[in-house]
This record gives C-alpha cells, sequence and structure tokens, in this order.
C-alpha cells in the first residue's frame, strides 16, 4: 500500500481523500492548519489526519518522511515549500496549480531529482492538455489547437450567471494574471479576459475569452509544431463583461484581496455544476486540411455517499488518475513530467480517469 502525504483539507482534497482511500490501495494522510478542513475529511481507517502549519520546507520535510508521494491541494503560495520538502524527503510530487510562476518553480526543482515531480494534474491544466495533445498527434502537420473549458452552474441566477465551484485564488489568478499563447508560429502573452467569442454546444451558448495557465506545458512542447495555440474559459454570456468591469474599470485586478473578499461574500458555492471540456485541432491528414475535435460534459454526482460537484470529480480525479498511473511505471518515474506525456487511453481507461470517459 502506497503512503501519501496529501496536503489541503478544503472541498478537492476532501475528493482526493475519498477516492484514493476509498480505493483500498493508499494509506491517506491529510495534513491542514485548520482543524475544521480536517474534521470534514472521510473517516476511514487508512485516513490519517495532520494539523499543520507549512512556513519552511526543512521542517515540512520531517512531516513527508515515509510517504511515497506528495499530494498538493492548497493555494499555489506554497508550492515552492511543498515540493522543496517532497524532493528533501525523497518523495515524489504532484499538484493542482494554474499558476505559471509556480509551475517554473517546480521545473528548477525537478532538475536532477530521484523522483517524479507533476505539476497541473487537474483539470486545466491538466487533462485538457492530455485530450488535445492526443488530438494533435493524429496530425501530419498543425495549423490550429484551440482548448475550451468552464465549470458552470446548471441553474445559473444571477448577473454573472456564475457560483464559486473551486479555488477563489485560482479563479481570480485565471482572470488577472498573462495568458501564454502561440500565433502564427510564435510564442506570446495576451491579456487575461480578450478575445471574447461565442458559440454554441449541445444547444447551449456559451462565450469564452482568453484566461492565464489553463494551457499548461503544451506551449513549450508544441512549439515550433503549430500554427495558434489557445486557451480560454467558458462561461454563459455576459459573464465577461461583468468580470472586466470589476478586474479593469474598478482595479480589483490589482486589489485581490478585496477582489476575493467581494467574490466569497457575494457569491454562494454550488455542487450542482457542469463541467465543459472542448478541444478542437485542425491541421493536414494525408495532404487534406481536416478538423476533429473532442467534447464531453460531466456533471455533479454522488460518490460513496458524498454529493460531490463536478468540478471536484474532474479535478480530483485527474491527479488521482496521474498518482495511479505513476504507481504503474505509465509515467517517467523522475525529473519534470508533462501532462501530455500521459497517454489519453491509459488516463480514461484509469479507475479515477473513468469518470472524464463516461460523463453523464
Amino acid at each position: 500500500m502506497k503512503k501519501v502525504m496529501l496536503v489541503g483539507g478544503g472541498k478537492i482534497g476532501t475528493a482526493i481523500t475519498e477516492f484514493l482511500a476509498g480505493s483500498g490501495d493508499y494509506q491517506v494522510t491529510v495534513a491542514d492548519k485548520d482543524a475544521a478542513s480536517l474534521d470534514r475529511m472521510p473517516k476511514k481507517r487508512n485516513v490519517e489526519l495532520r494539523q499543520v502549519e507549512i512556513a519552511d520546507a526543512r521542517d515540512f520535510a520531517r512531516e513527508v518522511e515515509g510517504h511515497d508521494i506528495v499530494l498538493m491541494a492548497t493555494p499555489y503560495t506554497l508550492t515552492a515549500i511543498i515540493a522543496e520538502a517532497a524532493k528533501r524527503a525523497g518523495a515524489h510530487y504532484l499538484d493542482l496549480t494554474e499558476d505559471v510562476e509556480s509551475t517554473r518553480t517546480i521545473k528548477r526543482l525537478a532538475d536532477g531529482a530521484s523522483t517524479a515531480f507533476i505539476p497541473q494534474c487537474g483539470l486545466a491544466p491538466g487533462f485538457i492538455s492530455i485530450a488535445a495533445y492526443d488530438l494533435a498527434k493524429k496530425f501530419d502537420k498543425l495549423r490550429d489547437v484551440q482548448m475550451r473549458v468552464g465549470a458552470l452552474p446548471v441553474f445559473p441566477h444571477n448577473a454573472l450567471k456564475y457560483n464559486l465551484t473551486w479555488s477563489t485564488d485560482g479563479l481570480i489568478n485565471e482572470y488577472c494574471n498573462p495568458c501564454e499563447s502561440i500565433r502564427d508560429g510564435v510564442r506570446v502573452e495576451v491579456p487575461a479576459l480578450e478575445e471574447l467569442e461565442q458559440f454554441t454546444l449541445d444547444g447551449v451558448e456559451y462565450e469564452a475569452f482568453n484566461t492565464s495557465g489553463g494551457l499548461g506545458t503544451l506551449c513549450e512542447t508544441l512549439e515550433g509544431k503549430v500554427e495558434n495555440l489557445n486557451y480560454k474559459t467558458a462561461r454563459y454570456p455576459g459573464h465577461r463583461d461583468i468580470v472586466k468591469l470589476l478586474v479593469r474599470d474598478l482595479h480589483l485586478g490589482t486589489r485581490r484581496e478585496i477582489f476575493k473578499d467581494v467574490l466569497e461574500t457575494a457569491i454562494p458555492i454550488t455542487y450542482q455544476d457542469v463541467v465543459l471540456v472542448f478541444v478542437t485541432v485542425s491541421g493536414w491528414v494525408e495532404g487534406r486540411l481536416t478538423q476533429e475535435s473532442y467534447a464531453k460534459k460531466i456533471y455533479s454526482q454522488t460518490v460513496g455517499d458524498r454529493l460531490m460537484s463536478a468540478i471536484q470529480v474532474t479535478t480530483a480525479c485527474g491527479i488521482c488518475a496521474m498518482t495511479d498511473l505513476l504507481v504503474e511505471g505509465k509515467l517517467p518515474q523522475k525529473g519534470f513530467v508533462r501532462q501530455e506525456e500521459a497517454k489519453l487511453s491509459d488516463f480514461l481507461n484509469n479507475r479515477f480517469g473513468r469518470y472524464y470517459a463516461k460523463g453523464l
């Protein structure tokens, strides 16, 4: 039985614990500074709870000792400390970060490491890169790779047509930070909230716009191989204009603590949500310009005796599937590992990845 140290007992941490401990193949130690969060963890024989204040990599490495794998489900601000602690303790490291700079830190720490460092194991970045790269490999020559992902309420009721379903810090990062892309073969950064577009899927209208972090490492992987590569977040029409007013006109993008307080005070969370994954790739196959798409919707569902939102399921299953693939030897065992190094077929056939395969 592999020993896993899970750092972070929030909504996603709860789901990860439910999946891994429920499989019976992992001994899970959940570390969090908040006692109330630990109290909400699944009560299982193979789950240990530790109340820990994380401030120093050397100190936390002592907590990690004896564990084979460290999973991080905390805000990106702790990335460097936890990843360094994992390296000191000789444990594999996986996280859910969407923060570009945090991923660069992981890459530096992974250089020369004897264990694997696998960041961005959630939905976007994460699964979306695996799906997009799988499509891209079918083409002799690529033109465009377009990735669209949305975590949306099934029953939108406010002007934003949105409910909080995951990390508010991560959401703000997406709306405020620069976005990587490839345009006309050149790797560039573009501003968030721009390049608004409309599309329809299954008879439902959506809008999509630039957001940060969703591409993961695909810019690096496909640089020199694709004309255009971009990632956009999908929302119901009208959302982008309101967010742009808050971020740009009211300057909440430079006062993120206020922005976070406004969002968490005014917008309720929901477990009745849907995750939309939509990838379109075009290019040449046997001399013909061809297009192929991958689309999936995943809804909230009950896992064990616990109702989980769609974003909980998809994010937790992403990192749990990658953990399984690492343990099974289907991923590199040391150094920096990109999401797109996982085969889509391996991921979807995995016991956790199957939640993506079936949708609802």
